[in-house]
């Protein structure tokens, strides 16, 4: 009973952060800038290529979270609150100058949703988030969605879920673990960004290498370089948040095998 009021109380406080975030974004009256790569940059070959990509991974999520919420009954709750922690997470867009509007520099979040519910549920939530983005907050765009999913849901999902095994099998403390867990994620999701911008350029006769190494310079050297690190400590402090108040949910999932300190 203990962990549904628990669970309860946070979904709450990120339901009323999210509204009030939407009221004043809303109310703002100034321009919004698209998250990750924006509506009309893709060409329609690679367009449709990232989502033929991006759908097995959202259809094997869809199976999971059907699969899981019939083994643990308070599944969907805790899919809902990282769903919509992920949505707040990937918000708040600061534009890349030196990209030219192509595309913006954010935290992501998929990291922790990778090291909670697994990689493929994660790819999932980042899709949602996505989506619901591009269509009521200007954030991104439909013909690119299944590029956005490909960096953020695939490569950040699955980069931090590995990361945090791997710091795992290690012997790292639980916040070192969550923290280059959230590092990874956001690292391989802007080098996924830049591999999508940088194929682009290969139809002028471009480099392809020097096009994504500059393009991933350019997010390392602004914003993101600093936001990684932030959202590698807010993972670190959020996971160890979660097993000193309620280690069964952390023992429940089967991210800690025993109640050891962290």
């Amino acid at each position: 009973m203990g962990f549904f009021v628990f669970k309860e109380r946070i979904l709450k406080r990120v339901l009323v952060f999210i509204a009030v975030f939407l009221l004043v974004f809303i109310f703002s009256g100034k321009a919004a800038y698209a998250m990750h790569i924006t509506e009309g940059i893709l060409p329609s070959e690679w367009a449709i290529t990232w989502f033929a990509v991006s759908v097995p991974f959202l259809a094997i999520g869809i199976y999971k979270v059907k699969r899981k919420k019939r083994e643990v009954h308070s599944y969907l709750p805790l899919v809902g609150m990282l769903g919509a922690a992920v949505f707040v997470f990937s918000c708040f867009p600061i534009p890349v100058v030196a990209l030219n509007g192509m595309a913006t520099s954010h935290p992501c979040g998929t990291g922790m949703s990778a090291i909670l519910l697994g990689p493929f549920v994660s790819v999932l939530i980042a899709g949602i988030a996505l989506l619901i983005q591009a269509l009521f907050l200007a954030h991104g765009g439909l013909t690119t969605l299944g590029g956005n999913i490909f960096s953020m849901g695939i490569l950040g999902s699955f980069s931090g879920f590995f990361a945090f095994r791997i710091a795992q099998r290690c012997r790292m403390s639980l916040f070192w673990c969550g923290f280059f867990a959230g590092v990874i994620s956001d690292l391989f999701t802007y080098l996924g960004t830049s591999i999508e911008l940088g194929l682009l350029v290969i139809k002028n006769g471009g480099s392809f290498f020097k096009a994504t190494a500059e393009i991933f310079g350019v997010f390392m050297m602004t914003s993101q370089g600093v936001l990684c690190i932030v959202e590698g400590v807010i993972v670190g402090f959020i996971m160890v948040f979660v097993y000193k108040r309620r280690p069964d949910i952390l023992l429940l999932l089967g991210i800690k095998k025993n109640a050891k300190p962290v």
